[in-house]
C-alpha cells in the first residue's frame, strides 16, 4: 500500500503544530481562542488559548471559542469530530475552527460538510516540536468553521487568502436569496 493512502493510520506522532498564519486567521474569525482541547504548553505559545487540555479533553467541559488541531488517527478522527460537533450543537461552545485532513469521503469527516470550510492551498506543512516544518505532506488540509451563519462571511474574509472557501449548499442559497 502506498504510504499516501494511510491518512487514517496512527503514526504514533501527534505533535503536529499548525502554522501561525492559520492560527491567526482563526483568531481573527473567533475574536479570541478560549480553548484548545488537544494541545500542549509548546503549541499554546502560538495558539495562545486561555486554556488548553493535554490528555483529558473528552472528560472535560468544552467552552467558549475553540481551536482544534486534534491528534489525527484512525481512532481519534471520529471521536474528536463527534465531540466538537456535539459540543457546538448543544451550545457548550460558541464558535470553533478545526483543522483536519481533507478526507472528504471518510465517514468521520461527513458532519463537517455541514459547515463552511477552507481547503488550504498549498498543502499544509505542519511544524514539529523542534520548530522545523514537516515537508512532503501527502494530504491536503481543511479548516472548518462552526458558528453563527451570520458570521460565515467573516470566516471567508479571513481564510480566502489561505485557500478555497466553500459553504454548505443550503447556507449559500440562503445567503444569496
Amino acid at each position: 500500500m502506498n504510504k499516501a493512502q494511510l491518512i487514517n493510520q496512527d503514526s504514533g506522532q501527534c505533535e503536529w503544530y499548525t502554522p501561525p498564519e492559520i492560527i491567526e486567521a482563526a483568531r481573527k474569525v473567533l475574536g479570541r481562542i478560549d480553548l484548545d482541547p488537544f494541545s500542549s504548553e509548546q503549541a499554546n505559545k502560538t495558539v495562545k488559548a486561555v486554556e488548553f487540555y493535554s490528555s483529558d479533553a473528552f472528560e472535560r467541559q468544552w467552552w467558549g471559542n475553540v481551536w482544534m488541531n486534534h491528534p489525527f488517527s484512525r481512532k481519534m478522527n471520529p471521536l474528536c469530530i463527534k465531540k466538537l460537533c456535539d459540543a457546538f450543537e448543544v451550545g457548550e461552545i460558541e464558535e470553533a475552527c478545526c483543522i483536519t485532513f481533507a478526507a472528504t469521503s471518510e465517514k468521520w469527516f461527513q458532519p463537517l460538510h455541514n459547515y463552511p470550510q477552507c481547503y488550504l492551498v498549498p498543502r499544509t506543512n505542519y511544524y514539529l516540536p523542534d520548530g522545523t516544518k514537516k515537508k512532503g505532506v501527502t494530504k491536503g488540509s481543511v479548516v472548518t468553521y462552526l458558528g453563527s451563519r451570520s458570521r460565515d462571511l467573516v470566516f471567508a474574509k479571513y481564510f480566502q487568502d489561505l485557500g478555497e472557501v466553500k459553504f454548505p449548499f443550503c447556507s449559500t442559497v440562503q445567503t444569496t436569496l
